[in-house]
């Protein structure tokens, strides 16, 4: 097994996916990967790239584990054949999803407090 293997993709590694599409795509990684792990934004491009490369039903010793996180997930967005456009979609629906969690979830904790 890969020693880099993570659970899921890293919020550290998305600087390496930068140039695996075009200008929009690279402005939107530069961006999320300049912010804290814990930022809306990181956890939305770290949702994304799980989905995209099946993070959850890897298995460290398969072959996508030793290939590593990185190369796994630049060969999942590749195969994706998308354009730019289409990723940031992709993401900003990742953006939604991670919104409505941390907003469920605060109301549910001030739900708690309240009783």
């Amino acid at each position: 097994m890969n020693r880099t293997t993570e659970l899921f993709f890293p919020h550290r590694l998305v600087g390496q996916l930068r140039d695996i599409a075009g200008p929009q795509w690279q402005a939107l990684v530069d961006r999320v990967a300049a912010l804290p792990p814990t930022h809306e934004d990181s956890l939305a491009l770290t949702l994304m790239i799980i989905r995209a490369a099946g993070c959850v039903g890897c298995e460290a010793g398969s072959y996508r584990a030793g290939l590593g996180c990185v190369v796994c997930a630049q060969r999942a967005i590749r195969a994706m054949n998308a354009t730019d456009a289409a990723l940031v979609r992709r993401f900003k629906r990742a953006q939604a999803e991670v919104h409505k969690f941390l907003e469920e979830t605060q109301q549910a904790q001030a739900n708690d407090k309240a009783a």
